[in-house]
Protein backbone atom coordinates (compact mmCIF):
# COMPACT_ATOMS: atom_id res chain seq x y z
CA UNK A 1 0.00 0.00 0.00
CA UNK A 2 1.29 3.58 -1.05
CA UNK A 3 2.44 5.46 2.28
CA UNK A 4 -0.54 7.99 3.75
CA UNK A 5 0.88 11.65 3.62
CA UNK A 6 1.63 13.30 6.49
CA UNK A 7 2.35 16.62 5.18
CA UNK A 8 0.27 19.87 6.58
CA UNK A 9 -0.52 20.70 3.33
CA UNK A 10 -3.86 20.79 2.34
CA UNK A 11 -5.26 17.27 0.41
CA UNK A 12 -7.72 17.42 -2.13
CA UNK A 13 -11.52 17.34 -1.06
CA UNK A 14 -12.63 15.08 -3.84
CA UNK A 15 -9.99 12.16 -4.55
CA UNK A 16 -9.59 12.31 -8.09
CA UNK A 17 -6.52 9.82 -7.65
CA UNK A 18 -5.52 11.89 -4.62
CA UNK A 19 -5.85 12.19 -1.04
CA UNK A 20 -8.71 12.92 1.05
CA UNK A 21 -8.34 14.72 3.80
CA UNK A 22 -10.76 13.60 6.91
CA UNK A 23 -11.38 15.79 10.41
CA UNK A 24 -12.06 13.91 13.14
CA UNK A 25 -13.42 16.38 16.32
CA UNK A 26 -12.02 13.84 19.75
CA UNK A 27 -12.36 14.36 23.20
CA UNK A 28 -10.97 12.70 26.15
CA UNK A 29 -9.83 12.86 30.01
CA UNK A 30 -6.33 13.74 29.83
CA UNK A 31 -5.63 12.28 33.46
CA UNK A 32 -3.54 9.03 32.50
CA UNK A 33 -1.87 10.28 29.18
CA UNK A 34 1.46 12.10 28.51
CA UNK A 35 -0.13 14.48 27.03
CA UNK A 36 -1.47 14.74 23.17
CA UNK A 37 2.10 13.76 21.03
CA UNK A 38 3.32 10.14 20.58
CA UNK A 39 6.34 9.53 23.02
CA UNK A 40 8.39 6.07 22.63
CA UNK A 41 7.44 3.77 25.71
CA UNK A 42 4.42 6.28 27.06
CA UNK A 43 0.76 6.60 26.58
CA UNK A 44 -0.40 9.22 24.42
CA UNK A 45 -3.95 10.25 23.11
CA UNK A 46 -2.22 10.27 19.45
CA UNK A 47 -0.53 7.12 19.63
CA UNK A 48 -4.22 5.64 20.54
CA UNK A 49 -5.90 7.27 18.27
CA UNK A 50 -3.45 6.37 15.34
CA UNK A 51 -3.36 2.93 16.37
CA UNK A 52 -7.56 2.69 16.04
CA UNK A 53 -7.30 4.18 12.46
CA UNK A 54 -4.65 1.55 11.93
CA UNK A 55 -6.87 -1.09 12.94
CA UNK A 56 -9.85 0.41 11.06
CA UNK A 57 -8.44 2.65 8.32
CA UNK A 58 -10.57 4.97 6.45
CA UNK A 59 -8.99 4.63 3.26
CA UNK A 60 -6.39 2.21 1.63
CA UNK A 61 -3.50 2.87 3.11
CA UNK A 62 -2.55 2.78 6.98
CA UNK A 63 -2.52 6.19 8.63
CA UNK A 64 0.92 7.31 9.59
CA UNK A 65 0.24 10.44 11.37
CA UNK A 66 -2.67 12.93 12.31
CA UNK A 67 -1.89 16.29 12.94
CA UNK A 68 -4.00 18.23 15.95
CA UNK A 69 -5.25 21.65 16.12
CA UNK A 70 -3.29 22.15 19.82
CA UNK A 71 -1.06 20.11 21.58
CA UNK A 72 -1.90 19.30 25.10
CA UNK A 73 0.86 18.38 28.18
CA UNK A 74 -0.63 15.63 30.12
CA UNK A 75 -2.93 15.56 32.29
CA UNK A 76 -4.87 18.27 30.37
CA UNK A 77 -8.05 16.98 28.93
CA UNK A 78 -10.66 18.56 25.72
CA UNK A 79 -13.51 17.88 25.01
CA UNK A 80 -13.34 19.78 21.54
CA UNK A 81 -9.97 18.60 20.08
CA UNK A 82 -9.67 18.88 16.00
CA UNK A 83 -7.55 16.80 13.91
CA UNK A 84 -7.06 16.08 10.30
CA UNK A 85 -5.67 12.70 8.72
CA UNK A 86 -5.18 12.38 5.00
CA UNK A 87 -6.47 9.12 3.56
CA UNK A 88 -6.48 7.38 0.15
CA UNK A 89 -10.14 6.50 -1.03
CA UNK A 90 -10.64 2.86 -1.66
CA UNK A 91 -10.78 2.08 -5.53
CA UNK A 92 -14.32 2.23 -6.60
CA UNK A 93 -16.23 -1.16 -6.44
CA UNK A 94 -13.47 -2.43 -3.90
CA UNK A 95 -15.12 -5.25 -1.82
CA UNK A 96 -15.88 -3.57 1.87
CA UNK A 97 -18.23 -4.18 4.73
CA UNK A 98 -19.12 -0.94 4.85
CA UNK A 99 -20.73 0.97 2.22
CA UNK A 100 -18.74 3.81 0.51
CA UNK A 101 -19.39 7.21 -0.80
CA UNK A 102 -18.53 8.73 -4.50
CA UNK A 103 -15.56 9.36 -3.05
CA UNK A 104 -14.86 5.92 -2.19
CA UNK A 105 -14.90 7.28 2.23
CA UNK A 106 -16.48 4.65 3.49
CA UNK A 107 -19.55 5.67 5.67
CA UNK A 108 -17.70 7.77 8.67
CA UNK A 109 -20.72 7.56 11.16
CA UNK A 110 -19.95 3.61 11.55
CA UNK A 111 -16.02 3.75 11.08
CA UNK A 112 -16.44 6.32 13.97
CA UNK A 113 -18.48 3.99 15.67
CA UNK A 114 -15.64 0.93 15.13
CA UNK A 115 -12.67 3.63 15.92
CA UNK A 116 -15.24 4.31 19.97
CA UNK A 117 -15.20 0.27 20.34
CA UNK A 118 -11.34 0.60 19.76
CA UNK A 119 -10.29 3.31 21.58
CA UNK A 120 -9.91 2.95 25.56
CA UNK A 121 -12.89 4.65 27.33
CA UNK A 122 -10.93 7.74 28.11
CA UNK A 123 -10.81 8.99 24.41
CA UNK A 124 -13.60 9.38 21.84
CA UNK A 125 -13.96 10.42 18.39
CA UNK A 126 -17.12 12.79 18.37
CA UNK A 127 -17.33 13.23 14.83
CA UNK A 128 -15.86 12.75 11.58
CA UNK A 129 -16.28 14.08 8.08
CA UNK A 130 -14.58 14.96 5.12
CA UNK A 131 -13.01 18.39 5.47
CA UNK A 132 -13.50 21.39 2.87
CA UNK A 133 -11.06 22.12 0.89
CA UNK A 134 -8.17 24.06 2.39
CA UNK A 135 -8.31 22.86 5.61
CA UNK A 136 -5.72 22.15 7.98
CA UNK A 137 -6.42 21.32 11.86
CA UNK A 138 -3.34 23.59 13.16
CA UNK A 139 -2.96 26.34 10.67
CA UNK A 140 -6.25 27.07 9.55
CA UNK A 141 -7.33 27.25 12.81
CA UNK A 142 -8.32 31.29 14.19
CA UNK A 143 -8.58 30.91 17.34
CA UNK A 144 -8.90 28.25 20.45
CA UNK A 145 -10.59 28.27 23.68
CA UNK A 146 -9.56 26.27 27.14
CA UNK A 147 -11.09 26.28 30.23
CA UNK A 148 -9.59 25.79 33.95
CA UNK A 149 -11.87 25.23 37.19
CA UNK A 150 -11.14 25.86 40.49
CA UNK A 151 -12.59 24.84 44.05
CA UNK A 152 -11.81 27.27 47.02
CA UNK A 153 -13.82 25.20 49.43
CA UNK A 154 -12.61 25.06 52.40
CA UNK A 155 -12.78 21.06 52.21
CA UNK A 156 -11.28 20.69 48.85
CA UNK A 157 -12.49 19.45 45.58
CA UNK A 158 -16.12 17.86 44.95
CA UNK A 159 -14.41 13.84 44.82
CA UNK A 160 -16.28 13.64 41.22
CA UNK A 161 -14.76 16.40 39.96
CA UNK A 162 -11.32 15.44 41.18
CA UNK A 163 -9.64 15.18 37.83
CA UNK A 164 -10.44 18.36 36.08
CA UNK A 165 -10.67 20.98 38.76
CA UNK A 166 -7.96 22.07 41.22
CA UNK A 167 -8.34 22.54 45.03
CA UNK A 168 -7.27 26.20 45.77
CA UNK A 169 -7.07 26.43 49.96
CA UNK A 170 -7.89 29.96 49.90
CA UNK A 171 -11.07 32.19 49.12
CA UNK A 172 -10.50 33.86 45.45
CA UNK A 173 -12.08 36.95 44.53
CA UNK A 174 -13.32 36.68 40.75
CA UNK A 175 -13.33 40.46 40.61
CA UNK A 176 -9.74 41.41 41.71
CA UNK A 177 -8.45 38.04 39.04
CA UNK A 178 -10.83 39.67 35.97
CA UNK A 179 -9.60 43.68 37.22
CA UNK A 180 -6.11 41.92 36.49
CA UNK A 181 -6.51 40.38 33.94
CA UNK A 182 -7.72 43.58 31.68
CA UNK A 183 -3.70 44.39 31.39
CA UNK A 184 -3.10 40.56 30.18
CA UNK A 185 -5.58 41.00 26.96
CA UNK A 186 -4.79 41.75 23.16
CA UNK A 187 -1.73 41.46 20.77
CA UNK A 188 1.33 40.91 22.88
CA UNK A 189 5.07 39.21 23.36
CA UNK A 190 3.81 36.53 26.63
CA UNK A 191 7.22 35.59 27.00
CA UNK A 192 6.99 35.57 30.76
CA UNK A 193 3.97 33.37 30.72
CA UNK A 194 5.22 30.60 28.57
CA UNK A 195 7.73 28.10 28.34
CA UNK A 196 10.23 28.45 25.42
CA UNK A 197 11.08 26.74 22.94
CA UNK A 198 14.22 27.59 20.43
CA UNK A 199 13.07 29.09 17.26
CA UNK A 200 9.04 29.44 18.31
CA UNK A 201 7.28 32.79 18.65
CA UNK A 202 5.87 34.04 22.13
CA UNK A 203 3.75 36.68 20.61
CA UNK A 204 -0.11 36.23 20.70
CA UNK A 205 -3.34 37.80 20.76
CA UNK A 206 -5.17 37.01 23.94
CA UNK A 207 -8.82 37.64 23.06
CA UNK A 208 -10.20 36.60 26.28
CA UNK A 209 -9.78 35.80 30.16
CA UNK A 210 -12.70 36.13 32.46
CA UNK A 211 -13.54 34.39 35.39
CA UNK A 212 -16.66 33.03 36.52
CA UNK A 213 -18.51 31.57 39.84
CA UNK A 214 -20.72 29.07 38.67
CA UNK A 215 -21.22 27.48 42.01
CA UNK A 216 -20.87 28.36 46.18
CA UNK A 217 -17.09 26.55 45.64
CA UNK A 218 -16.65 26.82 42.06
CA UNK A 219 -14.53 28.92 39.56
CA UNK A 220 -13.69 29.13 35.76
CA UNK A 221 -11.97 31.04 34.01
CA UNK A 222 -12.42 31.07 30.14
CA UNK A 223 -9.28 31.71 28.44
CA UNK A 224 -9.57 32.29 24.36
CA UNK A 225 -6.82 33.28 22.04
CA UNK A 226 -5.66 33.11 18.46
CA UNK A 227 -3.05 30.41 19.18
CA UNK A 228 -0.91 29.46 22.67
CA UNK A 229 2.76 29.09 23.48
CA UNK A 230 3.80 26.13 25.84
CA UNK A 231 2.10 26.69 29.30
CA UNK A 232 0.36 29.73 28.92
CA UNK A 233 -2.37 29.09 29.98
CA UNK A 234 -1.69 27.51 33.15
CA UNK A 235 1.00 30.45 33.93
CA UNK A 236 -1.78 33.20 32.98
CA UNK A 237 -4.10 30.88 35.72
CA UNK A 238 -1.39 30.39 38.43
CA UNK A 239 -0.71 34.09 38.35
CA UNK A 240 -4.20 35.11 38.47
CA UNK A 241 -4.90 33.19 41.36
CA UNK A 242 -2.38 34.54 43.68
CA UNK A 243 -4.21 38.17 42.84
CA UNK A 244 -7.81 36.68 43.32
CA UNK A 245 -6.30 35.42 47.04
CA UNK A 246 -5.05 38.48 47.74
CA UNK A 247 -1.20 37.81 47.98
CA UNK A 248 -0.40 39.97 45.29
CA UNK A 249 -2.15 43.14 43.90
CA UNK A 250 -3.99 43.78 40.22
CA UNK A 251 -1.36 45.21 38.94
CA UNK A 252 1.04 42.50 39.50
CA UNK A 253 -0.10 40.18 36.23
CA UNK A 254 0.61 43.33 33.94
CA UNK A 255 4.19 43.97 35.53
CA UNK A 256 4.93 40.27 34.71
CA UNK A 257 4.49 40.42 31.79
CA UNK A 258 6.64 43.99 31.11
CA UNK A 259 9.22 41.98 32.59
CA UNK A 260 9.54 39.17 30.23
CA UNK A 261 10.53 37.20 32.70
CA UNK A 262 8.77 33.80 33.22
CA UNK A 263 7.32 33.51 36.80
CA UNK A 264 7.12 29.96 38.67
CA UNK A 265 3.72 30.61 39.58
CA UNK A 266 2.25 27.55 36.94
CA UNK A 267 -0.86 26.24 37.73
CA UNK A 268 -1.11 22.21 37.69
CA UNK A 269 -2.58 20.57 34.80
CA UNK A 270 -5.53 18.25 36.02
CA UNK A 271 -7.81 21.83 36.17
CA UNK A 272 -7.24 22.45 32.03
CA UNK A 273 -9.45 21.84 29.29
CA UNK A 274 -9.47 22.57 25.18
CA UNK A 275 -12.67 23.52 25.09
CA UNK A 276 -13.35 24.51 21.12
CA UNK A 277 -11.11 25.25 18.34
CA UNK A 278 -12.49 27.70 15.82
CA UNK A 279 -12.06 28.02 12.10
CA UNK A 280 -13.03 30.58 9.25
CA UNK A 281 -15.69 30.27 6.53
CA UNK A 282 -14.80 27.61 3.97
CA UNK A 283 -13.31 29.88 1.17
CA UNK A 284 -11.10 31.08 4.12
CA UNK A 285 -9.24 27.95 5.01
CA UNK A 286 -6.48 28.06 2.69
CA UNK A 287 -5.58 31.89 2.84
CA UNK A 288 -5.84 31.39 7.16
CA UNK A 289 -3.48 28.37 6.92
CA UNK A 290 -0.95 30.30 4.48
CA UNK A 291 -1.13 33.36 6.73
CA UNK A 292 -0.63 31.17 10.07
CA UNK A 293 2.60 30.06 9.30
CA UNK A 294 4.28 33.06 8.60
CA UNK A 295 5.90 33.19 12.08
CA UNK A 296 4.97 36.50 14.05
CA UNK A 297 7.82 38.29 15.30
CA UNK A 298 8.38 41.47 17.70
CA UNK A 299 7.92 43.74 14.54
CA UNK A 300 4.43 42.93 14.97
CA UNK A 301 4.05 45.32 17.85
Amino acid sequence: MPALSASDEPAAPHGEGGLVRLRLDVSYDGTDFSGWARQPGRRTVQAELEQALQRQPPGESVPKSVVVAGRTDAGVHATGQVVHVDVVPFAPGAPGRIPVDSLGIPDLTRMRGRWNKLLPADARVLHARVAPAGFDARFSAIRRHYRYRVSDAPWGVDPLRRNDTLAWGRPLSTERMNAAAQSLLGLQDFAAYCKQREGGTTIRELQRLEWTRIDEHLLEVQVSADAFCHSMVRSLVGVLLLVGDGRRGTEWPGEVLASGTRDSAVAPAHGLTLTAVDYPPDELLAARAEQTRNVRSSNEL
